[in-house]
Order: structure tokens, then C-alpha cells, then sequence
């Protein structure tokens, strides 16, 4: 049965049912071929996190395996129904199956994606002109009391540090939402104001990156079983208003459902309800 809702987060997947084994990889094509096969085929699918191409043990027969990362479900389970027993790239059949393995609990928190995943799944979804980013503000805060920073006259560096807030702008959803970031280096003080120049500019991009990051990280991807999207932004608590009587937040903004109905006009079962709790 297939799933009519799915939802994908701007953070690395972690959960096993969106990952995918191929076995079975013939040992007569190079690696760096086999990566460009198979992320030509499964990209079809779906955005890909991860593609990894490993030869077999030594104790087994010559040739590759691969893992395949989606950020959706959905996708991923697609992808293995489709090209399980399929050639593909190749002249014998491949084995294609879902993990299956248990991540420790200790590992099992994900993880902020990169400033370009979170660009390429933004384009995936939304396209290259469906998004924007702009800078509130850019400011060096390495001496301001807040930041927890202390000289040491023993050190031979001065401490640089630069905040930026970054506001994400979703137009056609409706959306809008804000990320900070903080990068912060040592310049050395016996090199020239040359180097301090590059680490500055240096830190202005990594804060500003880092701000558009944490943006997208408020962002949920509500992807629908025949393509559409929806897209809603969930806020920290610190970011509501003081006389807002909420524990938690998210932005809901008006969804005409009749826009994601299958075509031919059928209805289709949403087993999503908007009216979850959040204050966990």
C-alpha cells in the first residue's frame, strides 16, 4: 500500500526504511561508473542524501555492493519495488532490498545537513526560483558579553567571532522563517592584517551559511503520493511571541486539499492530522 503522505525534514536521514542495499554489482565496471549509474537511475526517484559504492569482502565473489540514502520513505521503498531482479546498468539482475538494521540509540538523532544539501533538496522540491534567502543582519560579536568570550592575555590570538541572521522565504507557500549562525577562529597575532582579512571574510560566510541552515531546518516538506508538495515551518519557543499562550509552534497556512487529489478527481486518504501536539 502506498503512502499518501510523506514528510521530509532538512536534516541528514537516519532511518533505516529510507536507505536501499543493491547487490550483486558486477566487478567489471569501475566504481566511479557504478556511482554515476546508480544515481542517474534512483535520483529519478526521488532526492538522494547518499550514494556509496564498496567492493565486495575478500571472501566473497568479485564484484560491488551499494548503498543508496533517500530523505523520503516513500521514495525509497518505490525505488526498491521498481528495480528489484532489473539489469539496470547491467546484463544479470541485481538484488535490491530495504535495511533492515537497527541503529543504536545513541546514533539514532539526526544530524544538520550541509548549506549545499540543504540547497539541493530546497531546488528538488521547491525549484531553483521557488526559494530565497536574505541577511537580516551580519555583525562581529566577538566582543560582546553575551557570546561567553573571555581574553587570555597568555594566548598569542585573538579571538574572532561573527553572528548572522538569515530570513528564508518561501513565496508560493506562504512561509517565512529565520535562522541564526555563529562561526568563530583564532587569527594569530604575529601574522600581517592579511590574514586577518581572510579569516574574516571566511567567518561572514560560514555564519551566514550557518544561519541559512538552521532556516531550513524549521522547514517540513509535506510531499504528497502523486508529487505536490505543501510546506509548513515550525518555530523555536523563543521565537513566539511573549502573549502568544503556546507551548510549542508551527506555521499552518490554508491548504486547498483539492490540489493534491489524485488526478481524475478521486479522493485519497491523508493519514496526516495537522492537529498534532507539538510541545514535546
Amino acid at each position: 500500500m502506498d503512502i499518501a503522505v510523506d514528510i521530509v525534514e532538512f536534516r541528514v536521514p537516519v532511518e533505516n526504511n529510507k536507505t536501499i542495499f543493491i547487490w550483486d554489482i558486477q566487478a567489471s565496471f569501475s566504481e566511479a561508473y557504478i556511482y554515476e549509474a546508480l544515481w542517474s537511475v534512483y535520483s529519478a526517484f526521488g532526492a538522494l542524501y547518499l550514494v556509496k559504492v564498496c567492493p565486495n569482502a575478500a571472501v566473497a565473489v568479485p564484484g560491488f555492493y551499494a548503498m543508496v540514502k533517500f530523505y523520503s520513505f516513500a521514495h525509497a521503498s518505490k525505488a526498491q519495488k521498481a528495480t528489484d531482479k532489473q539489469c539496470l546498468f547491467q546484463n544479470s539482475p541485481l538484488k535490491v532490498r530495504l535495511s533492515t538494521k537497527q541503529n543504536p540509540t545513541f546514533l539514532s538523532g539526526s544530524q544538520s545537513l550541509s548549506h549545499a544539501k540543504c540547497q539541493d533538496l530546497a531546488n528538488h522540491y521547491l525549484g531553483f526560483n521557488g526559494w530565497s534567502t536574505r541577511i537580516i543582519t551580519l555583525k562581529d560579536i566577538s566582543k560582546c558579553a553575551d557570546v561567553g568570550w573571555s581574553f587570555d592575555s597568555a594566548s598569542q590570538g585573538e579571538l574572532l567571532k561573527y553572528g548572522c541572521i538569515v530570513e528564508l522565504t518561501i513565496p508560493q507557500h506562504g512561509v517565512t522563517c529565520r535562522g541564526v549562525g555563529v562561526a568563530e577562529d583564532v587569527v594569530d597575532l604575529e601574522k600581517g592584517p592579511e590574514d586577518k582579512l581572510w579569516k574574516i571574510s571566511k567567518l561572514k560566510k560560514w555564519a551566514k551559511d550557518k544561519a541559512v541552515v538552521g532556516a531550513f531546518e524549521k522547514v517540513l516538506l509535506i510531499v504528497f503520493g502523486n508529487g505536490k508538495v505543501a510546506v509548513e515551518c515550525r518555530f523555536d519557543r523563543e521565537e513566539v511571541l511573549p502573549d502568544d499562550n503556546v507551548k510549542g509552534a508551527i506555521q499552518v497556512n490554508d491548504i486547498s486539499w483539492s490540489e493534491f487529489e489524485p488526478d481524475g478527481g478521486e479522493e485519497e486518504d491523508l493519514p496526516w492530522d495537522f492537529s498534532m501536539d507539538l510541545s514535546h
